[in-house]
């Protein structure tokens, strides 16, 4: 199961370098992003003691009431909206890093998760999501073995 996660973390991560990759070229060839709003940092890792995945994302300067989370299946969706400054500041930039604007990011989650026992908190900027894994059914089921008829070699007829 870890070499799951493994293979899954590095898919994400591959994804991750492609959006930047192409939201480089895309910006410094004056077009236009296909994305509106930006992508928050994520890290999603797991626990044993009890079983489960936690997701960390980075949303400083975003007010918890305006964010949201939803889960379905294995995917979490987080949520939201960061205001930027208010233009009657008169602020004139000489640099500016800091994204604003709304967001809406899937994150794709590596093992199935028991989505009522979930739980968030948010502090000092970063939200923890804890996941509960489901258990894994461990039944085992007997599969009848059907007997075949024998016959002979292919060619040969039986005299």
């Amino acid at each position: 199961m870890a070499r799951d996660r493994d293979l899954f973390a590095n898919f994400e991560r591959m994804r991750r370098e492609m959006d930047e990759l192409f939201g480089d070229v895309f910006g410094s060839a004056g077009l236009a992003s296909r994305r509106s709003g930006f992508s928050p940092a994520v890290d999603v890792f797991y626990a044993d003691d009890p079983p489960r995945a936690i997701v960390h994302a980075e949303l400083a300067g975003i007010d918890s009431g305006d964010l949201g989370l939803e889960i379905q299946g294995r995917e979490l969706t987080l949520s939201g909206h960061r205001s930027g400054a208010s233009d009657s500041e008169g602020r004139v930039y000489q640099q500016l890093e800091i994204e604003n604007g709304p967001f809406r990011r899937t994150i794709a989650l590596g093992a199935e998760v028991v989505a009522d026992q979930a739980r968030a908190t948010y502090q000092d900027g970063i939200l923890r999501v804890e996941l509960p894994l489901a258990a894994a059914e461990a039944r085992t089921q007997s599969v009848p073995i059907e007997r075949g008829r024998s016959s002979s070699a292919p060619g040969i007829t039986e005299s």
